[in-house]
């Protein structure tokens, strides 16, 4: 854990702040890698995960950009309405599950709203790299679009597209933009679910490898549990045997009885209660895994995925 001050806070598009955090005691911050974020501790109790933003060779802050979303679980709100310049907080070392690919020949960078976060210190590494791309950045309109001055500013201002909904002319065509991918390109995308579907769909549409497609999620989609069963989950290392009903997670289950689990979006996102499955089938409810780590079933995300079989034995 580490204690940061909140030294800036600045307005950036409408329903969009930027924090600056530093280190309490003055000290370097972590090294991060474009494509990181941190877990941030917030009046209430809340653990929340936010994307850094700034140039990855920066030591002596961390940013992060914060959406005050309407659909918040009030993480983005507390934010907002509670966390003002000068305050402390705590926060994790960054953390990295969206990581660019090393040696790829071109990168497409695409940000949706609020997703333009990673996005963003991606294109700094990508320029600092010397590397190929090019960063389509969406929004509903030019006030919705955050840094538009450091990207306006960016020496990569060349490769920068802006995309406003409000004006068709501007609107992303993804299908001429991922047309002909090549053996080496990889593409990254950040945002709202549907904007990152119909991204992702494209890129599928015009020939692209799932294996050079890579995505962040910032909140899992709502899940019909109206048929969720209980089912039995078993702690290998004690033997222990414990019931999951239909309306509580896993977590939950082996927190009420001692048994602690890392855990941090509780939507299956982030990855932090990521565990091995020794014996069952995992009903996979997650966004962090792949598709082939899903259908090998040696792990799940206890914080929100079920179980297929009657039994699910974990490697805890």
């Amino acid at each position: 854990m580490i204690e940061v001050v909140v030294t800036s806070r600045t307005t950036e598009a409408e329903g969009i702040c930027s924090y600056e955090l530093t280190c309490a005691q003055g000290q370097p911050l972590p090294a991060f890698s474009a494509g990181s974020h941190i877990d941030v501790h917030l009046p209430g109790g809340l653990v929340r995960q936010y994307s850094l933003c700034n140039h990855p060779q920066e030591r002596h802050r961390y940013l992060i950009g914060v959406l005050n979303d309407a659909a918040s679980r009030g993480g983005s709100r507390c934010l907002h309405e509670q966390v003002a310049a000068g305050q402390r907080l705590l926060i994790s070392e960054p953390r990295n599950l969206f990581a660019l690919a090393p040696n790829a020949a071109r990168s497409l960078l695409f940000a949706g709203g609020i997703g333009i976060t990673p996005i963003l210190c991606m294109a700094e590494q990508l320029w600092l790299q010397g590397d190929d791309f090019e960063l389509h950045y969406c929004t509903r309109s030019s006030e919705r679009a955050a840094f538009i001055e450091r990207l306006a500013a960016a020496p990569f201002a060349s490769r920068i597209h802006l995309h406003f909904d409000e004006n068709p002319q501007t609107r992303l065509d993804a299908a001429r933009v991922l047309a002909q991918p090549g053996a080496q390109d990889h593409l990254y995308v950040c945002g709202p679910g549907g904007f990152m579907e119909h991204v992702l769909d494209s890129a599928r549409s015009q020939g692209w490898p799932q294996a050079q497609l890579h995505r962040e999620y910032f909140a899992a989609a709502p899940v019909d549990s109206s048929n969720d069963g209980a089912f039995s989950v078993k702690v290998s290392s004690t033997g222990q045997v414990f019931e999951v009903p239909a309306d509580k997670t896993v977590v939950q289950v082996l927190e009420s009885h001692g048994v602690a689990i890392a855990i941090s979006c509780e939507q299956g996102v982030c990855g932090t209660c990521l565990t091995r499955v020794l014996e069952g089938v995992p009903e996979h409810r997650d966004l962090y895994l792949t598709e082939d780590e899903q259908a090998a079933n040696d792990q799940f995300t206890p914080c929100c995925s079920r179980a297929r079989t009657p039994l699910l034995v974990l490697d805890l």
